[in-house]
């Protein structure tokens, strides 16, 4: 395996190097697509103890589920995707033992051809990610005082906890692959449809990144796969259109509500509210074609600390919508627009003890941490201004600045035990994006 990651490397470089020198007519392309897949994933530590144990391994493999955005000027692509895999149920006893990773990649690639409507890229990614390895049971409580004055249902082991927010994402990791789609044109529209098929490998680099409670979890982040997928692109044959283009954005933003509700019951059971506004970092894709908005977003919320002297928890919530809208006004580069999001969202109060033993002692005694999630769909309306700063002469992509301002609806009361949440999902937010746009 080895000597086949320095090959790719090598030849990856190599390509990269001609084209630059090669290429004279400038071409464009820009994408954003959702892809699901499956990889192997198998736990030899963990699977080698529990067949001590006189019981079956874990399942070995996980599902895929992403949204990405491409990105290619001439035949050098850029791009980004957000992976989320979640591992096969395992049962034992009255728990479920699984795992869960998500990942934040950057891709950097070469188009190996450009015939007509298909497209073979070669490809390598490197980013950082989270994982969750859990051992809880199969039911949840139905009482929040009860649960929260014994919160120990079972364990959770997490690196690079998300939950707390998603700037605590680190630990580095990489994938080598192979990228076929191929544009379906639609009638009337600069957009295409595009079908997107993916193979590689994934893989942690630096050993021991991923070890928990004396356990090595790297192959959670390793192993061959394969994603198929489908997105919105705009070819480059029709980037004459003027006002046509698919952008990116990181965004950060606050949402006005606070726990007030939820933290009355955790000071009853003595344990320290969870103070403040939640505030958020996510990812916003938005493709334009006279006016005509449409895309997708991805943000997560988060509000953590100290419980007590032992304890830490956290109140955390993903909020994932696809997005409709029209921008009415455009002068130079200032636009002014309005978006509608339908989306899906979920809120989970996770409760860890601070202080665990190792994996064999803790599978055993496995009383030491307790979390409830629920679930839902999402509504929000959205305003937003944005300015689009043209970069190089060549003008290769405009650098975009956005504000945006808005409402989020649950359709739903956001249960966690008895207590409605609906409440506290349920708010005004700012947020502040900056981009790029082809």
């Amino acid at each position: 395996m080895p000597l086949f990651k320095r090959i790719n490397f090598l030849i990856f470089f190599i390509l990269i190097s001609v084209s630059a020198s090669a290429q004279k007519l400038l071409t464009k392309r820009s994408t954003f697509y959702t892809v699901i897949g499956t990889s192997g994933a198998k736990l030899n530590q963990i699977d080698d103890m529990l067949a001590d144990r006189g019981l079956s391994g874990l399942r070995n493999r996980y599902n895929t589920l992403g949204l990405g955005y491409q990105a290619r000027i001439n035949d050098f692509v850029l791009g980004l995707e957000l992976l989320h895999n979640r591992g096969a149920v395992s049962e034992f006893d009255q728990f479920r033992i699984n795992y869960r990773t998500s990942r934040a990649m950057l891709n950097i690639g070469y188009a190996l051809t450009e015939e007509s409507n298909f497209q073979l890229i070669h490809y390598m990614s490197m980013g950082v990610g989270y994982l969750n390895f859990q051992m809880m049971p199969k039911e949840q409580p139905d009482n929040l005082q009860e649960f929260l004055i014994s919160p120990e249902e079972g364990f959770i082991l997490r690196e690079q906890d998300i939950q707390k927010g998603s700037q605590h994402y680190g630990n580095f990791l990489t994938e080598i692959g192979f990228q076929l789609s191929y544009d379906f044109d639609l009638p009337g529209r600069p957009e295409a449809l595009q079908i997107i098929s993916q193979l590689g490998y994934s893989f942690s680099p630096i050993e021991g990144n991923w070890e928990m409670a004396g356990v090595a979890f790297d192959n959670t982040q390793s192993g061959a796969f394969i994603r198929v997928g489908a997105g919105i692109t705009l070819p480059d044959r029709n980037f004459f259109y003027k006002d046509a283009g698919i952008g990116i954005s990181l965004i950060r933003g606050i949402h006005f509500t606070h726990a007030e509700k939820f933290n009355a019951y955790l000071e009853e059971a003595d344990l320290e509210p969870l103070d403040g506004m939640p505030s958020n970092w996510g990812l916003k894709i938005t493709g334009e074609t006279k006016g005509l908005l449409y895309g997708a977003e991805l943000y997560n919320l988060a509000l953590s600390g100290d419980a007590n002297s032992t304890k830490k928890h956290s109140l955390n919530s993903l909020r994932v919508y696809a997005n409709m809208g029209y921008k009415p006004i455009q002068y130079r580069n200032f636009g002014i627009g309005a978006l509608a999001g339908l989306g899906y969202g979920n809120i989970r109060y996770t409760n860890l003890s601070t202080d665990k033993p190792d994996f064999a002692e803790l599978f055993e005694q496995r009383y030491f941490d307790g979390y409830l999630k629920n679930s839902g769909l999402m509504l929000k309306p959205e305003v937003f201004v944005e300015y689009g700063l043209p970069m190089t002469k060549r003008k290769f992509f405009d650098l975009v600045f956005t504000a945006a301002a808005g409402y989020e609806l649950p359709l739903g009361r956001y249960r966690l035990a008895e207590v409605d949440m609906a409440s506290y999902i349920s708010a005004p937010y700012l947020s502040f994006g900056i981009g790029v746009r082809p």
